[in-house]
């Protein structure tokens, strides 16, 4: 690489990954908070916290690239541009065509790495968040028991722990109601007891020290009562519905098993779906091949000014963008129009609006695309500016 492309890749680099980190840790504490309630609700262990933020990784890189990508490039070319850099490069005869081979190298990277998200990590992460959504509320995980709380354990058994220390090890207080199939009932009552594991994965043993026991069935004539130094008591743990198998429909499908079910679905509907969601993914990842010429334009402000209006555009109309296509994926797949028409029609719009405005700040003599809404947001500010309170304060004590 020539030493103009090192330094643009310098100035590439560090608001690239650094708005991507950013973007991807705002998203993450987002959810995070109500993952946390989630879990808390059901009664889950912390840890699948984690798990399931690592599954949602990949649908924030899948939005998060395209908009690291857009402002690393912008934002090298407003420095550029705002430091009169950008001026001595063109007056040495360097195009915009010149100056945008390093950012196409990211872009291309990029468009492959997002591809391999959302064509391949993504759908398997989406089928494994709901796994974990759907282990938790069936209790599959190995939902904690509460402590002061009556907790069911199948139909049969009732277990109730006063105090719990040293991880769930150490257990106090502790009772137990359990039913048998032929309509006996056992009562326990013991001071101490842990949890302990078996050879038979649906079965553990709960061992209990210093309590009585109280076993009653409907021919004994008084309950039985057992006072016990150590009892060990069976658990049989609940059988768990199954997960669903992973769609190879729609969102949790690949991008080979979208082409596949596209073409063998059995119904018109599933055909749709699965075209809708395949060309909405292709879009997507074309439409970074856009963001280059886009950043250009934008990031390059009109002369004698610092105005950052350009990278509030930027982020408006990719975020716009996302959401038309996310619309027009919605209304194909259930029928209402073809899946090519309706996510290859805006793909040519926006292409047609950033290669108009890439064609009047490359090629057009003193053309600014946003020159015009630069005034008017210039002039909106200074009216706004001209209404504050200090700012009158501060007129009348000068005209004093």
């Amino acid at each position: 690489m020539k030493s103009i492309d090192r330094y643009m890749a310098r100035l590439i680099a560090l608001p690239l990954f650094s708005t991507l980190l950013l973007a991807a840790m705002l998203l993450v504490l987002d959810r995070m908070l109500r993952l946390f309630d989630f879990v808390a609700t059901e009664g889950g262990p912390v840890s699948v916290v984690w798990r399931m933020l690592a599954n949602l990784l990949p649908e924030y890189l899948g939005l998060g690239i395209p908009i690291g990508l857009m402002l690393g490039i912008l934002l090298a070319f407003r420095r550029l541009a705002t430091s009169s850099e950008l001026d001595v490069m063109r007056g040495v005869g360097m195009s915009y065509g010149r100056l945008l081979r390093v950012p196409y190298m990211y872009a291309t990277a990029l468009a492959l790495l997002n591809l391999a998200i959302v064509g391949y990590v993504q759908p398997k992460a989406r089928y494994a968040y709901e796994q974990l959504r759907f282990e938790l509320r069936t209790g599959a995980l190995g939902a904690s028991i509460k402590v002061g709380e009556f907790t069911k354990l199948g139909d049969r058994m009732t277990l109730r722990i006063e105090q719990s220390r040293d991880d769930g090890r150490q257990l106090s207080g502790i009772f137990v109601h359990a039913q048998t199939p032929k309509g006996d009932w056992i009562g326990v009552t013991a001071q101490h007891g842990r949890f302990l594991a078996t050879d038979d994965p649906d079965v553990i043993i709960l061992r209990l020290s210093n309590g009585t026991l109280v076993h009653n069935r409907s021919d004994f004539s008084v309950p039985r009562v057992l006072n016990f130094n150590s009892h060990d008591l069976p658990i049989n743990l609940p059988k768990f519905e199954q997960f669903r198998v992973r769609s190879g429909l729609s969102l949790e499908a690949t991008l080979p098993e979208l082409v596949k079910s596209g073409r063998s679905a059995q119904t018109l509907h599933e055909r749709d779906a699965s075209r809708a969601e395949f060309h909405f993914r292709m879009a997507e990842i074309v439409s970074m091949f856009l963001l280059p010429l886009l950043a250009v334009a934008l990031g390059v402000p009109p002369k004698r000014s610092t105005s950052a209006l350009g990278v509030f555009l930027s982020i408006v109309m990719i975020v716009t963008y996302h959401k038309v296509n996310q619309y027009a994926a919605s209304v194909a797949q259930l029928g209402g129009i073809d899946p090519l028409i309706a996510l290859w029609v805006p793909f040519l719009m926006f292409a047609g609006l950033v290669l108009w405005m890439y064609r009047t700040i490359a090629y057009v003599p003193g053309g600014q695309p946003i020159g015009a809404l630069e005034r008017v947001a210039g002039k909106a500010w200074k009216a706004v500016v001209r209404y504050l309170p200090g700012r009158r304060r501060h007129r009348t004590e000068a005209a004093a």
